[in-house]
């Protein structure tokens, strides 16, 4: 028979946390400021560059993020599988989100939306802030169905969905003057999370001060004249993801300025036989595939199709873009009669295809396919390996970590595999936070579960505030009957994150299981603040506020 102590910890959530690098915190930005838009922040540049200062605040970089009154969108969604109606309404020159559900009256709020997110050509997504925690709304604005709706993956959720973080590594292309989060935290900040919205010119240009203070007489980065692999990291930095990418050892993204190599970053690995057309960022490996690229080699890039600089209107695209494919299809037959009556070449080169992973969003096809409509391979193959973009850059840990990035994102039949490397990395680098964390939380899936305690102590010793192995080693305490251990742990865990639901929940049930009926109330009311409708969080705070869990130490 088991003991009551082993049916309460059953009780648990006990959810492991995969492997968050926590970063240091640069200086933010006084809290209550609003990041400045991308007009306001070029602006100087705009003196002495004015035309094309002009012609940009219209390009969807320029309207890639920015504040939520700039770009005002309303209306209602109810979501059936939830019951819950969301209401974006504009309220005396501010953006609100208001959410309800009809059948349960103690549920119902509203969120003050800070920014928007998205240049609006696909969708619009709506970003607030609670306590310094910076998270995203559960409903996005869909530019294809003129509508709201629930953002990708959320649809079939039976509840509103835990609080959305909004992270650097979302914000690093939609923003600039990214900030580095609190140290031990995912999306707290101090201050401003970023300094200006949309995409400065900066951002591919590099830092500016010595050209301004010389009144331009000091260069800045021109990305066309950098070196191939120079000129296309501005925009790989950005516009490439893969199946998954890694963080070089010891190397910070953020840190990347233009002029410099984006695979001194970051190793990009897909899997060999992948379709491309089921991830949304996919342009820069289609592109790569194509034949234009493939006979041009480094003399053809990115720009020489799109100006950063200018977006043509819908009704001068076709002429625009079939311009940039007569620049190279020279023949007479191309500007004369091939397809006369029809000038614009993406519709039958460059069609549009449906995103499996995405509702609502088509993408443009860049493999500029001679012929689309003949039959794509599918990209299910039994036995897949994955594959660096760059050959020179990536590392044995590297691909470690990315087989370990696809066990994270639900592919467990990758777990023996991500095992094996990122053992023998550890020979290698015996103090790699990141590996470390992997192999305890692998560990953990192989029910080993000393062994993931050992390696969440190292990583520990290193760094006594990272998030995965502080929240994994409380599970693992928890499980072996250290309550105590396990309550300090995730204490420290959930003072950090309080919108993460797992931490807090966690520790409620540990306080309860403790004795401690007020401190386990107080925590789940700090979980239901993030995340109203957080179903364990609800249903335990219903029954110690009548009396039907006592919370008796155990």
């Amino acid at each position: 028979m088991m003991s009551s102590l082993t049916l309460a910890l059953r009780k648990l959530i006990l959810l492991a946390l995969g492997a968050y690098p926590v970063h240091t915190l640069a200086q933010n930005s006084s809290p209550g400021q609003a990041a400045t838009p991308v007009r306001q922040a070029d602006a100087v540049c705009g003196k002495c560059h004015q035309e094309i200062y002009r012609k940009y605040l219209d390009t969807p970089m320029a309207n890639a993020s920015g504040l939520a009154a700039d770009r005002v969108f309303t209306g209602a969604f109810h979501h059936p599988q939830s019951g819950m109606d969301y209401l974006v309404s504009n309220q005396d020159g501010s953006l609100w989100l208001n959410y309800s559900r009809l059948a349960d009256p103690g549920l119902q709020g509203s969120r003050k939306l800070d920014y928007f997110l998205g240049s609006g050509h696909l969708g619009i997504t709506y970003l607030y802030s609670v306590n310094g925690y910076f998270l995203e709304s559960p409903v996005a604005y869909y530019a294809g169905a003129k509508a709201f709706d629930m953002k990708p993956g959320l649809a079939n959720l039976p509840a509103m969905p835990s609080a959305l973080p909004m992270t650097r590594g979302c914000m690093r292309c939609h923003m600039s003057g990214v900030q580095r989060e609190d140290p031990g935290t995912r999306n707290h900040f101090k201050g401003l999370p970023f300094l200006h919205g949309g995409v400065t010119c900066e951002s591919c240009h590099g830092d500016a001060t010595r050209h301004l203070s010389s009144s331009g007489r000091a260069a800045v980065v021109n990305p066309i004249k950098l070196d191939p692999e120079r000129r296309d990291s501005v925009c790989i930095s950005c516009h490439l993801e893969g199946d998954t990418r890694i963080e070089h050892a010891g190397r910070n993204v953020d840190d990347y300025k233009p002029g410099e190599l984006i695979a001194d970053y970051l190793s990009y690995f897909v899997y060999a036989d992948d379709s491309m057309m089921s991830r949304g960022v996919s342009e820069v490996e289609e592109f790569g595939l194509s034949k234009c690229k493939r006979v041009s080699g480094d003399r053809m890039s990115c720009m020489n199709c799109h100006d950063p600089h200018y977006s043509p209107p819908p009704e001068e695209q076709a002429a625009f873009y079939r311009q940039k494919c007569l620049a190279c299809h020279t023949a007479p037959k191309y500007a004369t009669t091939h397809f006369n009556r029809n000038p614009d070449c993406t519709t039958c080169h460059m069609p549009k295809g449906k995103v499996e992973k995405v509702p609502h969003i088509a993408w443009t096809d860049h493999r500029i396919r001679q012929n689309p409509g003949h039959a794509e391979p599918s990209g299910a193959s039994s036995a897949r390996e994955l594959v660096p973009l760059f050959d020179e850059k990536a590392s044995p840990r590297d691909l470690a970590l990315a087989y370990y990035d696809l066990v994270l994102g639900g592919n467990a039949s990758e777990t023996d595999r991500a095992w094996t490397l990122l053992s023998s990395s550890r020979n290698s680098f015996p103090n790699d936070l990141p590996v470390l964390n992997a192999l305890g939380y692998l560990a953990q899936l192989r029910g080993n579960r000393s062994q993931a305690m050992d390696l969440y102590r190292e990583v520990l010793k290193v760094d006594p505030i990272d998030l995965t192995a502080t929240n994994n080693l409380a599970i693992l305490l928890a499980r072996s009957g250290q309550l105590k251990n396990a309550e300090t742990l995730w204490k420290k865990t959930f003072d950090l994150n309080e919108d993460v639901d797992e931490a807090g929940m966690n520790l409620a049930l540990v306080e309860c299981m403790l004795g401690d009926k007020d401190t386990a109330r107080q925590v789940l009311q700090r979980v239901l603040l993030y995340s109203p409708d957080q179903p364990m969080a609800r249903r335990k705070l219903q029954m110690i506020q009548s009396g039907q869990e006592t919370c008796t130490a155990r």
